[in-house]
């Protein structure tokens, strides 16, 4: 029996009326569905450029030197409380992307895209080109002061090379590359995890092992970022503000289920442990949310909130100095 005029409308109302309830709880979980720490251990640092900042190092407690894009290398003798900017000697006409820097004592290594390489031996008050061979895959991505004349390099397809004589040799560490990457990291034993370039897959090497070792992705979403946890065993950040835990460092292919903290719309990008154990994962425009019960429980920076960037990369350094690097000239502090 057809319905009548009067149940098509209550019809349609009753579905008008759900999807209503829908809209509103899922805008609920967007705008509150986590709640804000009423204080934040970050401050704001003016670093006076629009560049981007990608990573930093520092030789001692209170002097580094923090490199970005369009040839940005800014110095600090305060602990990163305040920055100068500096002049590297550089052809004017070539606009480098300095992605990498990292320091041994008072010898220093900068990294950087196109294919530049930058060494020093004085704390970083002179930097001397070194020019790597044409024949190197892919492009400079991760450099690591190893100790006196040494450091490793990483490229943007997986190559791993060390020197030990200051830059004028290099020796491949792994036969083949693990192709285009997106994301690259290094633990503090030499161990590495790659994210390819579609995030479809990700990749393990580890010290005298001849090639990188594929691994499938636990789940559709794309991975977008990987790292190691303090204990070595990794972390995954995927698309659709997923974020997964590995419980065994000895064992890539066991993942926790995925935790999404809060769908607001914009990915992560990077996590890292401050020196409580708290967990901090950064993300788009202006996430920052941190976790004292290893994943369990969330809560919104409110400093973090109020920065109009995407955070790339958070830092902590092994004396506790702490650090989040945003796009446009972003730099928040750890005050703790």
């Amino acid at each position: 029996m057809p319905a009548s005029p009067l149940q098509r409308l209550l019809s349609s109302l009753s579905a008008l009326a759900l999807t209503l309830l829908l809209v509103v709880g899922l805008s609920g979980c967007v705008s509150t569905g986590l709640p804000a720490a009423s204080a934040s251990p970050w401050q704001p640092v003016d670093i006076h450029t629009k560049s981007n900042p990608l990573a930093l190092a520092f030789t001692d407690s209170q002097h580094g030197f923090l490199v970005g894009s369009n040839r940005l290398i800014l110095e600090t003798d305060d602990g990163g409380a305040s920055w100068e900017e500096r002049a590297l000697d550089l052809p004017a006409e070539e606009n480098f992307r300095l992605i990498s820097v990292d320091f041994s004592g008072d010898e220093g290594w900068i990294v950087g895209q196109p294919g530049l390489l930058l060494h020093s031996t004085d704390r970083g008050q002179s930097w001397s080109r070194l020019f790597l061979d044409t024949k190197l895959p892919g492009e400079p991505y991760l450099v690591t002061a190893l100790g006196r004349s040494s450091a490793e390099l990483a490229t943007n397809v997986g190559a791993v090379y060390r020197t030990r004589d200051s830059g004028s040799s290099w020796q491949a560490e792994v036969e083949d590359a693990a192709g285009a990457v997106r994301d690259l990291r290094r633990s503090a034993d030499g161990s590495y995890v790659s994210v390819s370039g579609l995030g479809n897959f990700f990749a393990t090497w580890n010290p005298g092992e001849g090639v990188w070792t594929p691994h499938q992705r636990v789940s559709s979403q794309r991975l977008q970022a990987m790292g190691f946890q303090p204990d070595g065993s990794l972390w995954m950040l995927a698309r659709g503000a997923q974020l997964r835990f590995s419980a065994d460092a000895n064992n890539a292919d066991d993942w926790s289920k995925p935790i999404i903290p809060i769908t607001n719309g914009y990915g992560y990008l990077d996590m890292a442990w401050d020196p409580s154990g708290t967990i901090w994962a950064g993300g788009g425009s202006g996430t920052l949310l941190s976790s004292a019960d290893g994943g369990k429980t969330w809560r919104k920076d409110p400093v973090g909130a109020q920065q109009p960037t995407n955070f790339s990369r958070i830092a902590f350094l092994p004396d506790g100095k702490g650090f989040v690097l945003g796009e446009r000239g972003s730099l928040l502090r750890w005050v703790g």
